[in-house]
């Protein structure tokens, strides 16, 4: 007690009277806890209906764009999805009319369709496959709500119109896509992932810890707090994600933190109280032991998990604040529950914790440590250049390959295999008309006095229109110059005559911009198409339309995705300095060394940039890719991952260091040399470090397992990282760099003795 008081100051008083009165009011707490879990748990089982699949961002110009195109231009074609049909007839062929009316008729009736266009609109050939079918455009407006609420009004219209059409044609079929389905169905697909990841791994969790302790109830109590912790951070998302925008991605992410975070506090707390119960304390006063040692070893770990989530809210992305604000929340739970209600319980169960033993008790194990690791530590500090070389020469080599990261939009068919939305797409590839989803939306913004029905306006809005046309990346582009009868050097007579809803489409209410829709060629992939709005973003405006003062900007999907990559790589650089510079700091108050913060920074570095190495090796360039289920490549890794896997692995990294040189400095605050703290601080902490870590890789491998690609590559990146940390760093670097700092460890303050 007086250790933790002396190394934390206030915060160190504060942990060590926690504990006693955590186990004097056990009743309080576990009735508190009840109630908070009766508040929010329930709430959790509704968390995936208010939960967003698409990104979004405050800023950026694709936002600027679709916002343009909200409020000033009024186009009911904003947020817009396609319906694709296949075996029925086109317009043109016997039958093909009086089906297609009644598919018109049958969407616009639907609440929430804002406006259609369909070959009933245009002899447009876009709109009619290669290969036979075809497709119209439905625009969308959903008021507040997200558009993908609209989607299962619109499918249950084209189930019925199935039912009759099938009548007369036994093969149709008409399906949804575009952006909004896509996310509806990534959104089910994405759930089913999360549950199908914890069913996997639940039963492997358990029998890690029930080979750990030996004993039923032991093993169930920590995987309990990961469990409660994740179900209370989804209760709290379902009730924040009803005022703000929360991503799908919080309830995979939460179950991996939550699991991984949840079981390895709990089981730090537990494997000290086995051991002061071995040492001949009574079940108050082990639950005191145990809560005041491993509750400052929580607490230093918890902060620099912490920071790191809290490093991802300041990025304004939807997506990575929602995982900043899931993770934040659940390693918060899993420490509260760790020093609070799981003392209380343990405190009442006393030495029933070994009840359902499956093997025999040790106590050795407890109450001396592992002689298994006794003897490794002797190896290592013996040896410790020869350790640290051996060790660590692969794990640089590996991160070396993290200069070849892509972090553009990966390659090839990711979207998950069954739903209608995937189907479609698939669909209109086959037609040659996919690309219709991934158009640019490119406005043009007149300057003051200027407008489209000004001779000015017109003609600078006719020579960009004629630019992107030759383009040898563009299909087509629709635009008001573009329009049959305006698509001449007099059109501008002819403008009056444009119906209203196409003039509202592709013009601004008070004329001051038009929008060019520009649709890729067939062979223009998505990471192309990317690179395509960077270009058309740094067209000289004046130059390509002969006018001063107008200006280009570019949304739509690529022009989105643009601004999501450009986003991440402005915000990462940031975010590193703040994760460092924090756990840094964190380790320093708490150790008061100054070697100890830096070695621990600098093997977090080496934990990640391997981790880096292995999504490089495995997913971007597929060397053993069949290994996690990759059929190909993916030549790129998505961007968010490589933010999210430093955030999360510097954090979780931190546990094993704390853990590991917590009991070192206690070995040598009790009398041990340098060297002989070290072996006893192995010896007392790996059995510790290396079930959890079992259990974090079994988890996260789970998760790496599902279909769902960025969880599968976060999943991956983040059991190698935990695995090489616990034990190559941990377990061989760590020590060896320990024993060869000596007693300048400890420097500038004396926890070393």
């Amino acid at each position: 007690m007086a250790a933790e008081r002396e190394r934390g100051g206030a915060l160190g008083r504060v942990v060590g009277r926690w504990p006693a009165l955590v186990v004097r009011y056990r009743w309080a707490v576990v009735i508190a806890w009840a109630v908070i879990a009766a508040v929010f748990v329930p709430a959790a089982r509704h968390v995936e209906e208010r939960l967003e699949v698409a990104a979004r961002m405050p800023s950026g110009q694709g936002e600027e764009v679709r916002m343009d195109l909200e409020d000033r231009f009024r186009s009911p074609f904003t947020n817009r999805v396609l319906l694709v049909a296949d075996h029925l007839p086109v317009l043109g062929e016997p039958g093909g009319r009086p089906a297609l009316e009644k598919i018109v008729d049958a969407v616009r009736r639907v609440p929430g369709v804002a406006g259609t266009l369909s070959p009933l609109d245009t002899n447009d050939p876009l709109f009619r496959g290669r290969t036979g079918g075809f497709l119209i455009v439905v625009g969308l407006d959903a008021g507040e709500q997200p558009v993908e609420t609209l989607l299962p009004g619109l499918r249950k219209a084209t189930d019925s119109l199935l039912r009759d059409l099938r009548g007369t044609y036994p093969d149709a079929w008409l399906g949804w896509t575009g952006e909004a389905p896509l996310n509806f169905d990534l959104r089910i697909a994405s759930t089913a992932d999360a549950r199908s990841a914890e069913l996997r791994v639940l039963p492997f969790t358990l029998l890690f810890l029930l080979l750990a302790f030996g004993s039923v109830v032991a093993a169930v109590l920590p995987i309990s707090v990961g469990i409660l912790s994740i179900a209370l951070s989804m209760g709290v998302a379902a009730l924040i994600a009803r005022y703000f925008t929360l991503s799908i991605l919080i309830q995979s992410l939460a179950s991996m933190i939550g699991l991984g975070l949840g079981i390895d506090y709990a089981l730090l707390t537990v494997s000290r109280f086995r051991e002061a119960l071995v040492a001949g304390r009574n079940a108050k006063s082990a639950a005191v032991e145990a809560t005041r040692h491993a509750g400052w070893t929580i607490l230093l770990s918890a902060f620099p998990v912490s920071i790191a989530f809290a490093a991802l809210l300041t990025i304004p992305l939807s997506e990575l604040r929602s995982v900043g604000f899931a993770g934040l929340t659940v390693t918060v739970f899993s420490l509260l529950l760790s020093v609070t209600l799981l003392p209380a319980v343990l405190s009442m169960l006393g030495r029933r914790l070994d009840a359902l033993r499956i093997r025999r008790k040790r106590p050795t194990d407890s109450a001396r440590g592992s002689e298994a690791w006794r003897r490794w530590g002797r190896r290592v500090i013996e040896r410790p250049v020869l350790a640290l070389v051996v060790t660590s020469a692969p794990l640089l080599l590996l991160a070396l390959q993290t200069r070849r990261l892509d972090t553009e939009m990966p390659k090839g068919d990711w979207l998950p295999k069954g739903s209608e939305s995937v189907h479609a797409y698939h669909l209109l590839e086959s037609m040659g008309r996919a690309n219709i989803i991934h158009s640019l939306r490119v406005v043009l913004d007149f300057p003051k006095g200027v407008s489209i029905e000004s001779p000015d306006g017109w003609e600078a809005a006719r020579r960009l229109f004629e630019r992107l046309r030759v383009d040898p990346r563009v299909e087509r582009v629709q635009s008001l110059p573009g329009l049959t009868i305006l698509d001449r050097p007099d059109g501008l007579k002819f403008l009056p005559l444009v119906p209203p809803a196409v003039r509202r489409t592709l013009a601004a209410a008070d004329g001051s911009s038009t929008l060019y829709e520009v649709v890729p060629k067939e062979n223009v992939d998505p990471r192309d198409q990317v690179t395509f709005a960077r270009e058309l973003r740094k067209w000289n405006a004046q130059k390509e339309t002969g006018l001063a003062g107008t200006r280009i900007r570019v949304g739509g999907r690529p022009g989105f995705e643009a601004d999501y990559e450009d986003t991440v790589r402005e915000h990462f650089r940031d975010v590193v300095l703040i994760v460092v510079g924090c756990t840094f700091m964190a380790l320093f108050a708490g150790f008061r060394s100054l070697l100890v913060a830096v070695k621990a920074v600098i093997l977090n570095l080496l934990s990640v940039g391997a981790a880096f190495g292995a999504l490089v090796l495995v997913f971007q360039e597929g060397h053993f890719a069949s290994w996690v289920g990759l059929a190909e490549p993916t030549g790129a890794v998505f961007p968010i991952i490589p933010v999210l896997v430093f955030c999360i692995v510097f954090g979780l990294s931190m546990d094993y260091e704390v853990i590991l040189v917590t009991r070192v400095a206690e070995a040598r605050r009790s009398g041990l040399d340098e060297s002989s703290a070290i072996v006893e601080g192995l010896a007392r902490t790996a059995t510790v470090i290396t079930s959890a870590a079992a259990i974090m890789v079994v988890v996260f491998t789970g998760f790496a397992l599902g279909a769902f690609l960025p969880i599968k590559m976060l999943g991956f990146a983040l059991s190698v990282a935990v695995l090489i940390d616990a034990v190559a760093v941990r377990m061989v670097i760590g020590p060896a760099l320990l024993r060869l700092a000596g007693r300048w460890n400890w420097w500038p303050g004396h926890s070393g003795g």
